[in-house]
């Protein structure tokens, strides 16, 4: 602008000097054009605050309050009552359901692949000794035959209780020189339903001397002697085998293990001896019953006795002996 106006200038006469206000026209124009230009972008940046933001911001914190009381209310309400109902109803079943499978399995050892059922006829034989031996028979086995009785020292029969018992009982002795040695009663019983079937089980009171917790030659005096208890359809006898030795003509098991007519019911270990006197223990084969049979005659044999591992002299009373039998029905 500047220039063209110093153009201007030169090349003019002097007569037009009258032109000189033609010069602040373009000089104020073009300035007063530039500036009303400014304030319309200083319009625009107030146009910006417009940002309504704060509104609604006002108004979504309000909704929430009112609508999270209302779920918070209804939910404890709803698991509350439902909770005590299945509690009440889970405990009672398996109750009942307990003495099912108790009845069941004393059913089992008959050996046979079907359950033998008992009937509901027990038959039941108790035997005190208080005046006699009661039909009942003392007798060995698992031993030579040719033994030697001054070291065997074998001995049984009625006896009065030892001190500090009352009573009378059938007295076993025997030292075990053998490493077997097998000392037993036996007796017959009459009046059983001809050839019928029967599961046994029996309760032995007896008094020993031997402590539960006791060390012995070969075992122990107390859990080393296994007490067994059975029967069967013909009388239990010992008899020679090829060795020279006395062996049972029944299964009776060794030691600690049972056999099919007679089963383990415990030892003669007695947990509170601490000296040599006797002391009453009972046992019973409850849940260890044997299957026997009885003959045409309607008769069987019930055996009681112990099966020794202590390889010395142990000395008993049968106090009282027990047996049920349950005929078995048949299937």
């Amino acid at each position: 602008m500047i220039a063209l106006v110093a153009i201007a200038i030169v090349g003019c006469a002097s007569d037009d000097a009258p032109s000189v206000p033609a010069t602040p026209e373009p000089a104020i124009a073009e300035p007063d054009t530039t500036e009303p230009e400014a304030p319309e972008p200083t319009v625009t940046e107030s146009v910006t605050p417009e940002p309504t933001t704060p509104e609604p911001a006002v108004t979504e914190p309000v909704t929430p309050e009112p609508d999270a009381p209302e779920p918070t209310t209804t939910e404890p309400e709803a698991p509350e009552p439902e909770t005590p109902e299945p509690t009440i109803t889970e405990p009672q079943e398996p109750e009942t359901e307990a003495p099912e499978p108790t009845t069941t399995e004393p059913e089992a050892p008959d050996g046979s692949e079907e359950s033998p059922e008992p009937g509901p006829d027990l038959v039941e034989f108790d035997f005190s000794f208080e005046s006699d031996a009661d039909g009942w028979m003392v007798d060995f086995a698992d031993l030579p035959e040719d033994y030697d009785q001054s070291i065997y020292e074998l001995d049984g029969g009625h006896q009065a209780l030892p001190d500090g018992l009352d009573g009378a009982g059938m007295y076993v002795q025997g030292h075990n020189r053998s490493d077997d040695l097998f000392m037993y009663l036996k007796r017959r019983v009459d009046d059983l339903t001809p050839a019928a079937s029967y599961t046994v089980s029996a309760t032995v009171d007896l008094a020993t001397n031997a402590a539960l917790a006791s060390v012995g030659i070969g075992g122990s005096p107390g859990s080393s002697v296994y007490v067994k208890a059975g029967a069967s359809t013909a009388e239990p006898e010992a008899a020679r085998d090829s060795s020279g030795h006395l062996r049972m003509n029944i299964d009776k098991g060794n030691q600690s293990r049972s056999g099919s007519q007679m089963a383990v019911v415990g030892n003669v270990g007695h947990p509170d001896i601490v000296g040599d006197e006797f002391r009453l223990k009972t046992l019973d084969s409850m849940d260890r019953p044997v299957v026997v049979k009885a003959d045409d005659s309607g008769s069987a044999w019930l055996i009681v006795g112990t099966d020794s591992g202590f390889e010395g002299l142990t000395r008993l009373y049968y106090d009282r002996i027990s047996f049920t039998l349950a005929p078995i029905e048949p299937s």
